[in-house]
């Protein structure tokens, strides 16, 4: 008879993949950001900066003495390299090659995305491979010319393409600006560059879902990606690893089936939560929304996009991660210019956990998460429950 895990096994064991548990579950340092990308298997890239931006803010509440400095570098060693996963993000270098079929794909078709003109991707190839790497700013200074038709938005958008076709990679970053390289230049020579079989590639996507979460449904894998015949590998890839004794497909009820590594049920009793964790909206964990109201009956939603008059919670918030449950989110804004970093409304939604238990840790978080914004004071503004005001705020006082 097979063990059925119950649901907060599931959640422990997500958790602890996710690096959600341990204090420094991928060490400390520059090495720590490169272990941690292995694991999770990427980390997305956001520009929204109400907070620290999302890749700086997922990496940090997995690596306690994380800087910013760290990706740049990683970067510029060819360690990690930037493209599409299911959306924007930082990607270990041994994992280019499975990078390769979407660029192939956006080579070989149009798409009213990247639809830019041939002449102007073949003048700023030319222009790269004479004068050195750029930005899309650098193109600036020929928009004035009179008949030039590589202008900055002609010229940023075949950037784009070039990039999203592998011609070009982002060698680096100044702020939010991508610097822009031929691809024979910044790819290691080591890097394997085979296109990997649809098979291979679906044995990809099983295999670091399963690193990262643990457990994965058929959905979550193919997350975003289109295609019978993905599904059909991806099918194929976890019938081998069933019949291999690596994985079980269990059932619990409300969730669909999911696919779970059998030495972490082995190993599952060993694991414990952890204090409160402030997540970034786009951190990994909290990537697939089904998920995680699934599995820990939290329905977060992003609502930066939602009209202001439609939104329920806030413009920015936080999910409030404490152990392995979800007590709450808290709408953030760090006011750089003043050093300020204001929780403009904390709400408390799992009102079961007795508060002095979790508060002194979550002020911790926030205290912390204020000096890794560049803060040196805290503003609480509001608090659902109301009543838990006081109590949070004389916990911030000390």
């Amino acid at each position: 008879m097979k063990k059925i895990p119950a649901l907060q096994t599931l959640q422990l064991i997500t958790l602890e993949r996710q690096g959600l548990v341990q204090a420094t579950p991928f060490g400390t340092g520059k090495k720590a950001v490169l272990t941690a990308m292995e694991r999770l298997g990427y980390i997305q890239i956001d520009t929204l900066s109400v907070v620290e931006r999302a890749h700086h803010h997922t990496l940090w509440t997995r690596i306690p003495d994380f800087q910013t400095n760290y990706l740049e570098e990683l970067v510029e060693e060819r360690k990690v390299f930037e493209y599409w996963f299911h959306a924007a993000s930082y990607l270990p270098m041994q994992d280019f090659r499975y990078a390769l079929p979407q660029m192939l794909h956006v080579k070989q078709n149009d798409s009213h995305y990247y639809n830019a003109d041939k002449k102007v991707m073949e003048y700023v190839v030319d222009t790269i491979r004479t004068e050195g790497p750029k930005m899309a700013r650098d193109f600036e200074s020929k928009k004035n010319k009179a008949g030039s038709w590589w202008n900055w938005k002609p010229a940023k958008l075949a950037l784009e393409r070039l990039f999203m076709q592998g011609d070009l990679m982002i060698s680096g970053r100044s702020g939010m600006q991508k610097t822009y390289d031929l691809t024979e230049k910044v790819l290691p020579s080591s890097i394997n560059t085979t296109v990997p079989t649809p098979f291979e590639f679906a044995e990809y996507l099983v295999k670091t879902s399963l690193r990262a979460y643990g457990f994965a449904t058929l959905k979550q894998i193919t997350h975003l990606r289109k295609g019978d015949t993905l599904k059909k590998n991806v099918n194929l890839v976890l019938q081998s690893l069933l019949e291999k004794g690596e994985i079980q497909k269990i059932s619990i009820e409300g969730l669909s089936y999911v696919f779970i590594q059998n030495d972490l049920l082995e190993k599952s009793d060993e694991i414990t939560g952890s204090g409160v964790r402030l997540l970034s909206p786009f951190d990994n964990s909290i990537i697939h929304r089904d998920r995680v109201k699934q599995v820990f009956d939290f329905d977060f939603r992003l609502e930066c996009y939602v009209p202001k008059e439609k939104r329920q919670y806030g413009y920015f918030c936080l999910p409030i991660l404490f152990g392995n449950t979800f007590i709450g989110r808290v709408d953030c804004k760090a006011h750089r210019k003043d050093k300020k970093f204001e929780l403009i409304h904390l709400h408390i939604e799992n009102t079961d956990i007795i508060p002095e238990l979790w508060i002194p840790s979550f002020t911790d978080a926030v205290k912390r998460f204020a000096v890794f914004n560049g803060c040196e004071s805290l503003l609480l503004t509001q608090v659902s429950p109301p009543k838990l005001k006081s109590l949070i705020n004389k916990a911030l006082s000390h």
